[in-house]
């Protein structure tokens, strides 16, 4: 292996630096967690897949997800927002909301409900859990990505290695996230690219 990182090497350690895990491009190698696809010019954009019937507005600005006494494992979720021309999408907004550790969503409040900018780089980061399973679906999470005021991503995230996701009419390959065991719970990571310049 060469010693000198490729743009997909730099973006994961990026990634896992911004999620506050500190490693190095060869420490971040050395873990479970795949490097993130390189970035082509002209890359397809991230497959978008409907909202579902959970979603509400106006989510918190807020990274840590966390509720208090939850028993759901911990999950670090890291990554970057680029174009399809490989530039990062600063100032993007990335709302993600998800089930609770017993499969529900809150309907009447902000539970496992929150959005960030993206940094200069593109980049984002969550702290929350891992979702439970409900009836019909695998473990997911929903997103959509925003940028001056207008929705340009609606989608969904998977967990890798799950056996429900073969019996999910929605799951799709495309989506699936890296994950790998991190210090504090798994370390997760997505790369959006945006049908923009």
């Amino acid at each position: 292996m060469s010693d000198h990182p490729n743009r997909r090497q730099v973006l994961l350690s990026a990634g896992l630096a911004v999620s506050g895990l500190g490693l190095t491009i060869q420490e971040s190698l050395g873990q479970a967690l795949p490097a993130t696809p390189a970035c082509r010019d002209e890359d397809d954009p991230t497959a978008e897949q409907t909202e579902g019937p959970f979603y509400k507005p106006r989510s918190p600005r807020r990274a840590d997800l966390r509720e208090p006494g939850t028993l759901g494992r911990p999950l670090t979720l890291t990554g970057q927002v680029l174009t399809r021309f490989c530039r990062p999408v600063a100032g993007a907004v990335v709302d993600l909301w998800h089930a609770d550790e017993k499969g529900n969503y809150d309907n009447s409040g902000s539970r496992y409900r929150g959005h960030v900018l993206t940094d200069e780089q593109g980049r984002y980061q969550f702290r929350t859990i891992v979702p439970a399973l409900y009836p019909g679906r695998t473990r997911h999470y929903h997103v959509k990505v925003i940028k001056d005021g207008r929705p340009l991503l609606t989608t969904q995230l998977y967990f890798p290695n799950e056996p429900a996701n073969q019996r999910d009419g929605l799951f799709n390959r495309q989506l699936l996230m890296k994950v790998a065991d991190g210090s504090e719970g798994l370390a997760a990571a997505f790369t959006f690219v945006l049908l923009m310049r």
